[in-house]
């Protein structure tokens, strides 16, 4: 099974355990009916972004769409997009996290809409400086540096550099968090 197909088929999953419609679906992610159907048929890639958004919506780890059991180290990349996001470590149901590898490409931004409430977010320069907005300021983060900060607030990485930055992400949600 490929990743886009494990993605369209956990969706599905997820989507009608909760019994819920396409449209009460993007009305709880902020996604539309129509990309959702589309994800769902597997006739579409969402950006990380996207994804971020549904896995927020649904209340689910966003490692959930990208790791299944045969590729536990797979990376979500749709279109070689500029934001590579690979599982380290995929949910962890005891301790509460996702811990990914992510690549931002040169001139990169990704905005990442809120996480659910009591997510705290990780960050560390692995190779190169990252630019991070938190709480509308930028920040910098130093290669071997790292940033601890709310992930239900509104936050944004950049790469200004013209190489590639490496930055690792430990996600911890809240005890709450649905395992899927």
């Amino acid at each position: 099974m490929t990743i886009a197909h494990h993605l369209a088929t956990t969706l599905k999953t997820l989507r009608q355990q909760r019994e819920w419609s396409l449209a009460k679906l993007a009305e709880e992610t902020g996604v539309s009916k129509a990309m959702l159907g589309q994800i769902e048929r597997n006739e579409s890639s969402p950006t990380v972004a996207t994804l971020w958004k549904i896995a927020t919506g649904l209340n689910v780890p966003f490692s959930l769409f990208i790791t299944s059991p045969e590729h536990e180290k797979a990376a979500y990349d749709p279109q070689q997009q500029a934001m590579v996001v690979t599982p380290v470590f995929p949910w962890d149901p005891v301790l509460h996290y996702d811990h990914f590898a992510i690549t931002l490409a040169p001139g990169a931004l990704s905005e990442s809409t809120p996480h659910e409430k009591g997510v705290i977010e990780h960050v560390v320069a692995i190779r190169g400086e990252l630019e991070m907005r938190i709480e509308g300021e930028w920040q910098r983060v130093k290669e071997g540096e790292g940033l601890r900060f709310a992930g239900d607030k509104p936050h944004a990485y950049r790469n200004s550099s013209e190489g590639t930055i490496l930055f690792h992400s430990l996600i911890h949600y809240p005890k709450e968090k649905a395992a899927g």
